[in-house]
């Protein structure tokens, strides 16, 4: 079931706080990203996936702590062209209202840094529920959603960096956070809503983030 729209015009109290990744076609590092959408992407369409897992949350009482989501972006070269497409995952761990919940959180009908994106949208294309594994040991951070997802980013530490820190992007304009780090697909597979892609070595970010609303 897709998110209910209605649910924005209700009055609910929500925060959430976990973390991110994103894998997108594009080579690293996204101009779409860095330039708050005002620069086109490397290739005609832009694919983006963006995995969350929630270490606490609660939406008008109910606790979502624990579960996941993801989020499939198709957009085209230029994001602020708009029309864009959009698909949810739905770990299957969670009941139904949980993911209504979550499905308003992450679509922007709760409010929230993602509903500045609702305008791009042109269309949902659907919503798939699966059991999801998200995995995040620091610098790798992995998803696999049945035969649906198969993901994993790693963070860029430069060769020869004396102190292993990971790149960062800071200042951005991004709904999930203002700094990102720079990262890349180890391995990557998309097989959901009429799309067979590989992302393969192409731009990662990942960061924590903390939203209410």
């Amino acid at each position: 079931m897709l998110p209910d729209r209605r649910m924005k015009e209700q009055d609910v109290s929500w925060n959430v706080r976990g973390t991110y990744f994103e894998n997108c076609p594009c080579d690293m590092v996204c101009p779409c990203s860095t330039s708050g959408m005002s620069m086109p992407a490397d290739y005609d369409r832009c694919t983006v996936l963006l995995a969350f897992h929630i270490d606490e949350g609660n939406v008008d009482g109910l606790d979502i702590s624990g579960l996941n989501a993801a989020v499939l972006v198709d957009t085209p070269k230029l994001m602020t062209d708009g029309n864009w497409k959009l698909g949810m995952f739905m770990d299957a761990a969670a009941s139904t209202e949980q993911a209504e919940a979550i499905g308003g959180v992450f679509s922007g009908a709760l409010g929230g840094p993602m509903a500045a994106l609702g305008p791009l949208v042109g269309e949902m294309i659907g919503m798939e529920t699966v059991p999801i594994e998200y995995v995040d040991d620091g610098k790798r951070h992995s998803i696999k959603a049945g035969d649906l997802l198969d993901i994993e980013i790693e963070d860029f530490v430069p060769p020869g960096s004396t102190t292993g820190e990971v790149s960062m992007l800071t200042g951005l304009a991004l709904p999930v956070s203002s700094t990102v780090t720079v990262a890349r697909a180890t391995r990557s597979s998309i097989n959901a809503f009429g799309y067979d892609l590989s992302q393969d070595g192409k731009n990662g970010h990942s960061a924590p983030f903390a939203w209410s609303g």
